[in-house]
Formats: structure tokens, sequence, C-alpha cells
């Protein structure tokens, strides 16, 4: 028995993971730890691993008084749940009530229950179970079935969130056929809105063929563009095919303010709907609420909604606290705050060119999304406005994938010039890739403010210029790459820049992997050659992951951009990159065969050395009398290598005049002849804004005052003088300048009348 139990305990110990192993195994210290070692713990998972990876600045969340309460709920919660049976369930009855009273009487939605989780799809999964508990009598006792004999047909739109049909099927054991998606409008009406008359037929033609209708679940402000469908027809359609009717989405947080539209207000006629408070008002740790009607309580039970554990009913504590706290003024001041912050940024973004808004109500659309566009200008802002609020262009493929890789690109921007205005990129089936602003789900956490919406559209109006210049120029810049020998342009749609570019490198070698380094070298060192110029562009080897393999990628450019001159200056440096990688390997080569050479010249000259001495000299004691009695004089005779003409030379020349010639001149490196002159202070690539128009009549006067500066000037310059580039640029025009004058001298002095003060000293000498 002592055996077993030692066993027993080894094997215990060699289980137990972490801190309570070793010295720190829980039996071995019956105290355990202290509660300061444990905060400390905490404290260390939380901050310290996380400083060591991410140096950069890292904060928690602002977590204001409001925060506070919220987090204290569930730390009373705690002790609450060790009161004795009958005191706990008084007072969990007491904070249920009041809290489902205030959120029913909040949002307009009289004589609900209501239910409180933590995943916000966890009401809907139990609103699913209770109609099917409704729907199917015997579904307790039976079980599937039932539902074998009609299958339920669950019906979603298309533009919910991501992954709901499945993770309702799953969680309820039926398979995906029992999912029905709804497209959205594609004639009338928002693109973003349910197909009512479409809905209609599917439905009937579910019941002809057997299956039962059960549930549908509508948006009131979708996830992507935040718009709300038509609730009041949809609520019709339940009705007449005996269907429930749940909405979900931002805009419900709306039915706690004074004026309510009237597309949202009919969600308060539906069968249930889901809150998310949290991120509304910013409070952390909160669950959200689902909201319902229903009449028979023991179906509530059997599908989760209700619970008789005193318990469960605390989760609704938090929330408790927050709203007291909060108060009726305060819910809806935060509400409040986040659609006028909507209101604020879309009446900026009407007054902008090339910018293409979203919204379904321009008067009360507390989520705003908007793209940038380049067939969409306020020019013809007044052929648009009898049109719905989303137009749509035939763009081709290519050029929406473009304008999808660009508006990727500005709303990245945004979000990281503007952190605190919470603007996010979504993707939607029509408009494509846009930026979209929900302040709802952003501002209470973040602490949007006004001045963060004028900062943003301050960034945005920055930003527009320089996407117009880089789609402009994009095609020009794809043909000027084509046009030039040696330089290959690569198609990328993906990439928020100018282009992509290759230099292409052609060898003999057929070794594939050898011409692949060499490419990559190349390319590296011209990248590295681009980024050492004065430029505000932007070169790089492009996406981590994703992007073309030995290739230029050039980012956001301006419309001053000189995009024959890039294109030059990178055709002469990967060609300047080249020549002088091959001079390299040709000297390799030459060197190498001139150290053979010089081998086989020095073993010769040893050789004939021998026979010249003779034999007894190369006897060790024998030679060294001899040489010492007759000395053989012999002159050294190396061999130098001269790379610049690639051949082997003698050294006697050196040893004579005691110094190493200098040879040839080696031939010049060479060096991209094409980048040209700049004034001071311009950086590469920019065009030159000096005009080129000839000269007027007007300006006859500032010339002559020029040329009669330049007739001061020593006629030489001196030794040191270097000539700067500003000088070269006038020189040809100052020739012209200085001939035109003297024409118009010429002509002058010959129309001139004679001067009296000359004739009258003529004759005076006379």
């Amino acid at each position: 028995r002592k055996v077993e139990e030692e066993n027993e305990k080894k094997y215990a110990r060699k289980d137990i993971p972490g801190p309570l192993q070793g010295r720190w195994f829980l039996f071995s210290l019956p105290s355990g730890q202290d509660m300061v070692s444990i905060l400390q713990l905490v404290q260390n998972l939380m901050h310290g691993e996380e400083e060591e990876e991410t140096p950069q600045s890292y904060r928690l969340q602002n977590v204001g008084e409001q925060g506070h309460m919220a987090l204290l709920g569930h730390s009373l919660a705690a002790y609450i749940s060790v009161l004795d049976r009958e005191r706990l369930r008084k007072l969990t009855t007491r904070i249920l009530s009041d809290t489902t009273l205030w959120l029913c009487r909040l949002f307009r939605y009289e004589n609900g229950s209501a239910y409180y989780h933590e995943d916000d799809r966890e009401g809907l999964l139990k609103i699913c179970r209770l109609v099917i508990h409704s729907r199917y009598e015997d579904y307790t006792t039976e079980g599937f079935h039932v539902l074998c004999s009609k299958q339920p047909v669950i019906y979603i739109s298309s533009a919910a969130r991501t992954g709901l049909g499945q993770a309702l099927c799953s969680q309820l054991g039926l398979p995906l056929s029992c999912m029905c998606r709804v497209p959205c409008n594609t004639m009338f009406g928002s693109q973003h809105q349910m197909d009512v008359a479409l809905l209609d037929r599917v439905i009937k033609d579910d019941v002809e063929s057997g299956k039962l209708p059960l549930l549908l679940v509508a948006n009131a402000g979708t996830p992507g563009a935040g718009h709300t469908d038509k609730l009041g027809r949809l609520k019709e359609l339940c009705e007449q095919h005996n269907m429930w009717l749940h909405v979900e989405g931002v805009n419900l947080a709306t039915l706690a303010l004074g004026y309510v539209s009237s597309s949202v207000l009919a969600a308060t006629k539906c069968d249930s709907m889901t809150l998310t408070l949290g991120s509304w008002l910013g409070l952390p740790a909160v669950p959200a609420v689902t909201l319902y009607r229903h009449e028979d309580p023991s179906l509530s039970l059997a599908a989760g909604l209700t619970s008789s554990q005193p318990v469960e009913k605390l989760r609704a504590l938090p929330l408790w606290l927050s709203l007291q706290y909060l108060g009726h003024d305060g819910i809806v001041e935060r509400i409040k705050h986040a659609s006028q912050l909507s209101q604020r940024l879309l009446e900026n973004l009407k007054n902008l060119d090339f910018i293409k808004t979203s919204v379904e109500d321009e008067l009360s659309s507390p989520v705003v999304v908007f793209k940038f566009s380049q067939e969409y200008s306020k020019r013809d802002q007044t052929s648009h406005a009898a049109q719905a609020s989303t137009i749509q262009h035939p763009i081709i493929s290519n050029e929406r994938h473009i304008y999808d890789t660009f508006n990727q690109w500005l709303g990245e921007q945004l979000a990281q010039l503007v952190p605190a205005s919470g603007v996010d990129v979504v993707e939607l089936e029509d408009e494509g890739t846009c930026v979209r602003f929900s302040p709802l789900l952003t501002s209470a956490v973040l602490g949007t403010e006004i001045q963060d919406i004028d900062q943003l559209v301050d960034c945005l109006k920055m930003k527009i210029p320089v996407l117009t210049s880089t789609l402009q120029l994009r095609e020009e810049f794809e043909q000027e790459v084509r046009r030039t020998v040696g330089l290959l342009y690569i198609e990328d749609l993906g990439w928020p820049g100018l282009g992509v570019v290759r230099y292409n490198y052609h060898s003999d070698e057929k070794n594939d992997d050898k011409q692949e380094k060499e490419l990559e070298k190349i390319n590296t060192e011209l990248l590295k050659k681009l980024n050492e110029l004065e430029s505000d562009l932007t070169f790089s080897l492009g996406p981590e992951f994703g992007g073309q393999k030995n290739c230029v990628y050039i980012g956001m450019v301006t419309e001053d951009l000189d995009v024959s001159e890039l294109v030059e200056t990178i055709a002469a440096t990967g060609r300047e990159i080249e020549e002088n990688s091959r001079l390299l390997e040709n000297m390799t080569e030459v060197v190498r065969k001139g150290i053979q050479e010089a081998q086989l010249q020095l073993q010769k000259a040893n050789e004939e050395r021998l026979l010249e001495e003779g034999l007894l000299r190369q006897i060790p004691v024998v030679g060294s009398v001899l040489n010492w009695f007759s000395p053989f004089q012999v002159s050294p005779k190396g061999r130098t290598f001269n790379l610049t003409a690639g051949s082997l030379e003698s050294t006697e020349s050196t040893y004579v005049s005691k110094a190493q010639g200098t040879g040839t001149t080696p031939p010049p490196t060479p060096t991209s002849s094409l980048a040209k002159q700049k004034l001071p202070g311009q950086k590469a690539f920019r065009r030159s804004l000096r005009s080129s128009d000839g000269f007027s009549e007007t300006s006859s006067i500032s010339h002559c005052d020029d040329l009669e500066k330049m007739d001061q000037r020593p006629p030489a310059l001196s030794p040191g003088h270097e000539q700067g580039p500003l000088e070269t640029e006038k020189t040809e025009e100052q020739k012209e300048v200085a001939q035109a004058q003297t024409d118009t001298e010429d002509i002058h002095r010959d129309q001139s009348p004679p001067d009296c003060t000359k004739v009258e000293e003529e004759a005076s000498q006379r």
C-alpha cells in the first residue's frame, strides 16, 4: 500500500504543470502563495512580456468611472453569490427586473423579456431554439425525428455578418441546407437591403416543397454599410407566413433618441432584437441583451432564455450598475454624440471631389461609408442628385481592383494618421473596398471628438491629390517602361502606387539559378541606389507576402513627377550596375588567367636560372663556398600584372627606375549620364517650374541689365572655381539673349539720329 501511495504521488506531481511543480507544489506548501505574489504574476503577464516584445508605446484602454462601475459589477456578483438562497433570490430578481424594465423603456420595446449573454450570437441561438420548440410540439420528446418530417428554414440577408449562418447551423445541429441567404436589391432601393419580393417568392417555394419557414434575421444597420432593411414590410411578410422576425444592428441604438427614422422605428414591432450596449456606451465587459416577446415561460426555460439558477441572473449586475451611473440623459447623450460625429463627417465629405459616399439617410445615418472614385466629382453632382445614395458606374474589373487597392491604402493611412477617429476598411459586395466610420462602435471607447473629425477631413484633403496624380500617371509610367529597353513592367493590381518595374538582365548563362541570383543582385543594388537619391518617392521590395520577386515597387507620387526622367534614371542606373558587374566578372577571369600565366613564366625562369648557375652551386655546402669565391651575378626577374591592359609585364623597369610605373590611364567608370541638372534644393524627378516661353519685348530692360552685369564679370574663371549647375543651365540662354540684344542694338544704331556733340567735336578738330 505504501508503494502504491508513493507511485500515485509521483504521478500526480508529474501531471501538475506550471508554478505548482517543484518548490511551488501545492502539497509541499500548504499555505500557497500570498496575494502580493499572485498579483505581481498577473501584472507581469499583462505588461512584462508585451513591453519586451513590442518596444513601442503600449497602454490599456482608458476606462472611465462608468467603466469602473461595470468592472465592479463582476466582483460584486461573486460576493453576492455567497449570500443565503432566499436573500440571493430576492436580490437577483430585483436586479433582473429593473434592468429589463429600463432597457425596454429606453429602446421603446414594450412588454418584453430580456436574456443577457456574453457572445452576441448566443441570443439569436436561444431564439432559434425557442422558435423550434414553439413550431414543433413534439421536439422535446422526439428530437430530430420531428425535424425530418418538415425541414426548418432560417432566412438571413446576404449582407449579414460573415459566418452567422454556419454558426447557427453548427450550434443547432442542423444541416447547412436549412440556412437560406436572401439576396439584396439589384434594381431599386439600397443595394444593401434585403429584396422583399424575392424573399416572398423563396418562402412560397419552400412551403410548396414541404419545408417549414421558421425565422427571419433582418438588419437595422448592416455590418458593412449600416443600412436598414424594410422592417415594416418584412414584419407583414412574417405574419403572413407565421415566421419569427429577429432584428440586430447598430442602428437600434438610435431608438433611444428623441427623433427616430421610420425605418428603424419599425424594429419595435419585431419579435426579438439584440442590443450590444458595451460598444455603444463604451462599457467594458458588459453583456449583450436580447429582448423578446413570448407568452409561454416554459418554452423560454426549455430554450435557455430563462434560468432557475439565481447566479445566472447576476449577469445583469454590471449593466444594472452602469445604467444607474449614466442615467437616461447620459445614455442619450452618448448615442446623440455619435450621431453628430457622423453628420459632421458627412457634411464635409459632400464638399470634396472624387469622394463617393454610401449612406442610407443623410439626415440621421449613424454610419458613413465613403470611397475614392475618380469618376465621381462635384461637377456632375447635379446629374446624380436624383439617383439613389449608392451610385454604380460601369468599371472594368482591372480598374475596380485598382480602386480597391487605393481605397485600402487610403483607409489604412487615415486610421494611422487619426487613430482617434476609429475608421476602418470594409469590403462591400457592390462598391468594393470602402472606408467606414461607425462612431457608435468606436467613439465611446476611443473618445472621438469633433476636432478629430476635422483632422480626418484635413488628412483626406491631402491624400486625394496624391491618389488622383498616382492614378493618372500609372498609365504613362507603364508606357514609358514598355518603351525603354532593359526594363520590364510588372502588372500588380494589388500595389497602391505608381507601379512595379524590374531591370531585365540578359545573360548567355544557361544556368537558371545563377541567372536568377544575378537578377536579384542587380535589382537589389538598383533599389539601394534609387533610395540614395534625394527624392520624395518611396522605393521598396513590395509587400511582405504576395509580391513579385526581384522588382522595384514605386509608391504614391505627386502631380509634378517627371515620369520620363524617372524611367530613364532607373534604366541608366540598372545599366551602370550591370556594366560594373560584368566588368568585375571579366576582371576576375583576367586576373585568374594572369596568375596562371605568371606561375608558368616564373617556373620557366627558375629552370633557366638553374641551368645558368650550374649543378655545383645547387649542392648545399659546395654551392655556398663556390658562391663565396665566385659570386654569380643575376638580375631579379619578376612579373607584374597590369589590370588596365590585362597582361603580364616584366619588373626589370621597376628595379632599374626604383619606382613602379603607372601604366595607361584606366577607362572611366560608366555612370548615369541621363540625370538632369537640378536647381539647388530641388528634389529628383520633379518637373522644372521655370518657364520656357520666348522673351517678350517688355522684358528687354531686365535682359539688358543682365547683359551689363555679365560684361562686368571677369572673362576667365579662377582655377579653383567650378561651374555650378545653375550657371550651366543659363549659358545657352545668355548666348541667345546676347545675340538678340546685339542685333537689336545694330538696328537701333542704324535708325538713330546723329549725335550733336560728336559733330561739334569733329568740326573743332578740323
